[in-house]
């Protein structure tokens, strides 16, 4: 009698959570998945989980006690099409359920980019918020190249742009390109292509975003600086990040590296208005070291 060799059974897929980061109001923010265990998920299920999603990028957690303690993780990023080495508005997304899971208080988050230090806390309405101060920041200068290239792909040229706040490449997890403009107008108005975009950034290694910027004008209490940002990221079906935790570490490093904040700084990022999820993130600036990004993430409406 023949018999039928045993098959071994498919992996169970892990619970999935989906939140949205640093909504600025309901239906805001940026949608991001969370797997808490996926220690048991290969590199191309993560991937294919990811890309099945659609969000901008999902967190999983690989090892979700190192060295036993469970608030002590490990993380990787995936976006729809690759991985990344981090994202700070996963980096929210995943806190916050940590900390309604487990409390409120310090986590340890093992990235690719490094590691970082994540504080929850319970606001006065029994909310968490989550602040996580990114990995030792870098500025450095664009080359002329692809300077031109950018500014040609976004439609943009020097004039258009504003003196105070270089033309640069910052880095708070992963390297983005700093692109200033002066007038609103062209901040709103500008148009990219997403493929010839997608085609520089995987040359120069942007595995963030690249951020666009405007001075709001704006004046909020205990606010030295309102930042407007627009954050591009063609991957997927997504063509702009509507809040992007590292992009804003790596804006308060950046417009301190160049003077343009006096450190300890406090920032409010704006973004998403322009793809219909108005997001705000808050930004403390010390005088050197980590920046700090803080927000919270509410579950994702359908």
């Amino acid at each position: 009698m023949t018999s039928t060799p045993p098959t071994t059974p498919a992996a169970a897929t892990p619970a999935v959570l989906e939140l949205a980061a640093f909504a600025a109001s309901p239906g805001g923010g940026n949608p991001a998945g969370v797997v808490l265990d996926a220690s048991a998920l290969a590199d191309d299920a993560m991937l294919r989980l990811a890309a099945e999603l659609g969000h901008p990028e999902t967190a999983f957690v690989v090892d979700p006690a190192v060295g036993g303690d469970p608030r002590h993780v490990a993380v990787r990023y995936f976006s729809p099409g690759a991985e990344i080495p981090f994202c700070g508005h996963a980096t929210i997304a995943t806190a916050v359920s940590l900390a309604e899971r487990d409390g409120a208080g310090p986590f340890v988050v093992e990235t690719a980019a490094g590691t970082i230090v994540v504080e929850t806390v319970l606001d006065a309405a029994g909310r968490v918020e989550a602040m996580f101060t990114s990995v030792e920041p870098a500025v450095r200068e664009l080359d002329a190249g692809a300077a031109a290239r950018l500014l040609g792909l976004l439609g943009l040229t020097v004039d258009d742009l504003d003196p105070a706040w270089p033309l640069q490449e910052a880095f708070a997890g992963n390297w983005h390109p700093m692109v200033a403009v002066r007038e609103r107008a062209t901040f709103d108005g500008f148009r990219f292509e997403p493929a010839a975009m997608r085609t520089l950034m995987d040359e120069r290694g942007w595995a963030g975003t690249v951020a666009v910027v405007q001075a709001s004008g704006e004046r909020l209490d205990g606010v030295d600086l309102v930042v407007e940002a627009r954050n591009l990221f063609p991957v997927g079906s997504v063509t702009e990040d509507p809040a992007t935790g590292s992009a804003a570490a790596a804006i308060g490093a950046w417009l301190r590296a160049a003077g343009v904040v006096s450190a300890p700084a406090r920032l409010v990022v704006r973004q998403g208005s322009h793809v219909g999820r108005p997001s705000v993130i808050g930004v403390s600036v010390p005088a050197a070291g980590g920046v700090t990004v803080s927000g919270t993430a509410v579950p994702l409406l359908p």
